[in-house]
């Protein structure tokens, strides 16, 4: 059985019609060797903590310097090659050098995020077996906690504001590495295990490795034409693949700059993007809609260096992508991927002119996500895992160079996933042709968050570009209810704007004047949290499964379609 699983993971990491992508070099650490040694004093990072008032650079020579003392500690530790280090820091610019300190060995970050729960936390550290836990100073009572009963070590990353000697065990006699000596093949070497949210059953960790890493940056590096004058600034949590890989892997590719900052902040984005000449931001949608409500006095922050804002990770509403684009002039690159695709699979094309984006963007009821990037395949199939025709929806299906090592220790999971020489990503789409013959491609929700009422599947994100239409919602969740009549019956979960009083009654009639009896919403649940993910998405059925013991009063409602005078 193990064997078989194992066959399909290495199919769906192949493309029958191309040569495997070979690497330019054998591994991070060489990578990272290389400009040093070509760049020293180019800059690759800078950190910014606006609540602490403080930045901190980082050159090529001084990251090198820094990443090799830092390798040599954990060698120390007993960390080698194909070893698991945990990591409870967040986005601060030691965690990233610690990240490559631990590439450097051939060894695996396990990255946490500290708003899990100790529950959740503590499997991961089970689950994935690390073998030592680096810890921020500001959660070391937490992580104390966890380990008192684990056979792991501990360390503390103790934030001081002066370099890498807040370090200080790395500061005493740990013997540096040399990158540049770092023999083993990235094909193969576990780099990340990052846990998908486990919104039903245990979090499932995804093993990431070097080569997908460099494959998957090597993707947007040649389809954006980056260089080394890319200055890409991070507002995502780093103990995320986009975060990662798209901010902080991609300016260490090609030999440009990360910006990193604690968290995102609407009020210094625009400052931040004037200051650093900052030429790309990665965001999902949510980032977005706090940007838009914060706009008042950006007009005084230069934007003309921001090529492109990339946007994923989320469902990006039509009307938030013309907002946007019209009200800062900066193009949004909506994109598609995954975790178990190490991150973006595909983006619009860059050669499209301003109206050509606009209407993929917004003609055909969903924004596309775009064209597949180098090294990868993309198809929409059917159950029978067939291909299915144009504008036909399917499952988005992924395959070539940045398909994952699949989930650790779930055969379960990994033979749900991989299959016929495909990864399964569980996401409906569709995909339509332009005149060069590019595949255009739409994602219309999660098939396992798709209504179905009375046998028929609702794409939940229909509903959501309607819910959010009106003007005193701020936010809007299409959620279904058991009901005894269709299986699945619609809620809306709403959250107003600010000072504004829903009437319930007002917003059912407002919707049903755009969406069919079918799609409309039946009841109105009317809360005050938005309910997202760190990493931008929608909690959806998180809070279907909060909200059901409010919403079985409504289980054996008949709800019953208006009277045609009624209606609009």
């Amino acid at each position: 059985m193990h064997h078989r699983i194992q066959a399909e993971i290495d199919r769906a990491r192949t493309r029958p019609s191309a040569a495997p992508w070979t690497p330019p070099v054998a591994n991070l650490a060489r990578l990272l060797a290389e400009h040093a040694r070509e760049a020293p004093t180019s800059e690759f990072l800078i950190f910014f903590d606006d609540d602490r008032r403080l930045t901190r650079r980082w050159s090529y020579a001084a990251t090198e310097t820094a990443v090799a003392r830092a390798a040599g500690y954990l060698e120390g530790l007993g960390v080698r090659q194909g070893d698991r280090v945990a990591f409870l820091i967040g986005n601060l610019d030691y965690a990233v050098l610690l990240y490559l300190a631990t590439w450097a060995l051939g060894a695996c970050v396990a990255p946490i995020d500290a708003a899990e729960t100790p529950e959740r936390k503590g499997f991961i550290l089970d689950n994935s077996g690390a073998r030592v836990l680096l810890a921020r100073d500001v959660y070391m009572d937490e992580a104390r906690a966890l380990v008192a009963t684990r056979k792991l070590a501990l360390v503390e990353v103790n934030d001081a504001e002066d370099a890498l000697e807040a370090y200080p065990q790395v500061a005493g006699a740990a013997t540096p590495i040399s990158l540049e000596d770092a023999s083993f093949d990235a094909a193969g070497c576990e780099a990340l295990l990052v846990y998908t949210s486990g919104t039903t059953g245990p979090p499932k960790g995804v093993r990431i490795d070097q080569r997908n890493l460099m494959a998957n940056t090597d993707s947007m590096a040649s389809w954006h034409g980056f260089d080394a004058s890319l200055r890409a600034m991070c507002v995502l949590p780093i103990h995320h693949v986009n975060g990662i890989v798209v901010t902080l892997l991609t300016p260490l590719y090609v030999g440009g700059t990360a910006v990193l900052n604690t968290r995102f902040n609407s009020r210094s984005f625009w400052q931040r993007v004037e200051q650093e000449r900052v030429t790309l931001a990665s965001v999902v949608p949510t980032l977005l809609e706090f940007l838009l409500e914060a706009a008042t006095g950006t007009e005084e922050h230069d934007r003309s260096t921001l090529e492109t804002i990339i946007c994923g990770a989320g469902p990006l509403l039509v009307e938030t992508a013309a907002a946007f684009e019209a009200r800062f002039g900066v193009p949004i690159t909506h994109g598609y991927g995954l975790s178990e695709t190490t991150c973006y699979n595909c983006h619009l094309p860059r050669d499209l002119s301003d109206a050509e984006r606009r209407a993929w963007l917004t003609q055909h009821a969903f924004p596309s996500i775009g064209v597949a990037l180098p090294h990868q395949d993309l198809a929409i199939l059917d159950a029978a895992g067939n291909p299915v025709g144009s504008g036909e929806r399917g499952e988005i299906c992924v395959r070539g160079d940045s398909v994952s090592l699949g989930y650790h220790d779930r055969d379960d999971a990994n033979a749900d996933a991989f299959k016929n020489g495909w990864f399964h990503s569980g996401d409906e789409g569709f995909a339509l042709s332009d005149d060069r013959n590019r595949r255009f491609f739409f994602i219309t929700g999660r098939i396992k968050e798709l209504i179905i009422r009375g046998g028929v599947n609702y794409s939940p994100l229909e509903i959501d570009e309607v819910l959010n239409s009106h003007p005193q919602v701020r936010y809007g969740l299409a959620v279904p209810f058991a009901n005894r009549y269709y299986g699945d019956e619609i809620a809306a979960y709403v959250v107003p704007q600010d000072g504004a009083r829903l009437d319930p009654d007002d917003l059912l009639a407002f919707w049903r004047r755009r969406l069919d009896f079918a799609r409309s919403p039946k009841v109105v649940v009317i809360g005050r949290e938005i309910p997202y993910t760190t990493t931008g998405k929608p909690k959806r059925i998180e809070l279907s499964q909060s909200l059901a013991e409010k919403l079985s009063a409504h289980r054996f409602t008949q709800f019953r379609r208006p009277k045609p005078e009624q209606a609009d």
